[in-house]
């Protein structure tokens, strides 16, 4: 378990009445347009809820690293998963990378912009052709003098509307595999960097995913990330963190969908009587309270390996399995006691279970989450 922390506390209590403020009135009109206004961003930064963990030369707080997966895991549990998302791209995935592998200019220049919200922040991974596989990727940097020739294209990538910045993985050698992959901080600004279409998704509407395209683009050779070549070993060594971000999300969810059905079940009445009342109403919450539960211990246990340095990548992958398993789990099971209400598009539980999707699919889908846990088991066969 985590140890009670009275700041932390008062953090959240913050960011909560900042979100009823800021949040709750737009974010119905967010999800029907489909994107979140980019001002989004610069009032989170404004607020100091960006990147807060950063040491404070770089804009941060200097607190543990749990203060900035409460924001993640608070934003989902009031119902706003593509806030959550988004956040979690942005402070839990891109700004570390910069952190922990980054030159002294790079952190400079690119964490205190990320940290006001003047930058927002993406990793670009996935291709067409390569999701899970990322060895399988075909987007090239060559270099060429004092830059990088960028070539290819990106999917699906969070944040990708409004990015300023994107960890790129590339091939910066064509003819290996692992060895030939390597990071770039990608300046979206920059000529023949082009922003696809916002792509429409089941869920997380209001949560920006486009594709991405390279024309040629020239990117300084002191934007490598870290060393050429090392791409692949520097994502193994942050995935860890993006798929406890992930539960972070799965385990607000699961919550906030439990806060919901609890109210619901109250009042809805069937046959004279509060639906809380039947056997099978109390059961489907009391298993869910359960799910809940394992959920908040496996996290809990997680984020504590994870600052002290030990959380590795098997446990990590079968956190962010286990996690995302009981989120779609519990949705499907409660959103089951509104009946056909919970069909109904102005019923937040269906918005808890079309947002959970998604989570068992990006950051590595669970079957590979599988395969990772097998192998530090019995090794490659």
């Amino acid at each position: 378990m985590l140890p009670y922390d009275a700041e932390l506390e008062l953090f959240r209590d913050n960011f909560k009445r900042y979100m009823k403020e800021h949040i709750a009135p737009h974010y119905d009109q967010w999800e029907r347009e489909g994107i979140m206004p980019r001002s989004v961003w610069n009032s989170l930064g404004e607020n100091g809820f960006l990147c807060v963990d950063l040491p404070e030369e770089y804009g941060g707080y200097g607190v543990p690293t749990y203060y900035s997966l409460m924001l993640v895991e608070e934003s989902a549990r009031a119902g706003y998963g593509a806030l959550s998302t988004a956040i979690s791209c942005h402070s839990e995935i891109a700004a570390p990378y910069i952190l922990n592998i980054g030159s002294e200019a790079q952190k400079q220049y690119w964490l205190p912009k990320m940290a006001t919200g003047e930058v927002v922040g993406a990793i670009g991974m996935t291709e067409p052709g390569a999701g899970s596989d990322v060895q399988a990727m075909r987007t090239t940097a060559i270099l060429n003098g004092e830059h990088y020739v960028l070539n290819g294209s990106k999917t699906f990538i969070s944040n990708g509307q409004h990015a300023d910045l994107v960890v790129l993985a590339v091939k910066t050698d064509p003819q290996a595999r692992a060895k030939g992959v390597s990071l770039l901080l990608a300046d979206t600004h920059l000529e023949g960097f082009k922003k696809g279409t916002n792509l429409e998704k089941i869920g997380l509407h209001s949560q920006d995913t486009s594709e991405l395209f390279f024309d040629n683009v020239q990117i300084p050779k002191d934007q490598l990330l870290g060393q050429a070549g090392q791409g692949f070993n520097y994502l193994m060594q942050e995935l860890p963190r993006e798929r406890t971000s992930i539960a972070a999300t799965a385990l607000g969810a699961i919550r906030g969908a439990i806060d919901i059905t609890t109210a619901y079940i109250k009042e809805r009445q069937a046959f004279g009587q509060p639906i809380a009342n039947f056997q099978n109403t109390r059961f489907v919450m009391a298993q869910a309270k359960i799910d809940e539960l394992a959920t908040a211990a496996f996290y809990e246990r997680n984020v504590s390996l994870y600052q002290q340095g030990q959380l590795d990548v098997e446990t990590a992958a079968a956190l962010k399995s286990f996690s995302t398993d009981m989120q779609m789990k519990v949705a499907d099971n409660l959103l089951q006691l509104f009946g056909g209400y919970g069909y109904m598009a102005e019923y937040p539980i269906s918005r808890f279970f079309v947002d959970a999707r998604i989570q068992r699919i990006y950051g590595g889908t669970n079957e590979i989450m599988k395969e990772i846990v097998a192998r530090g088991i019995l090794g490659k066969v």
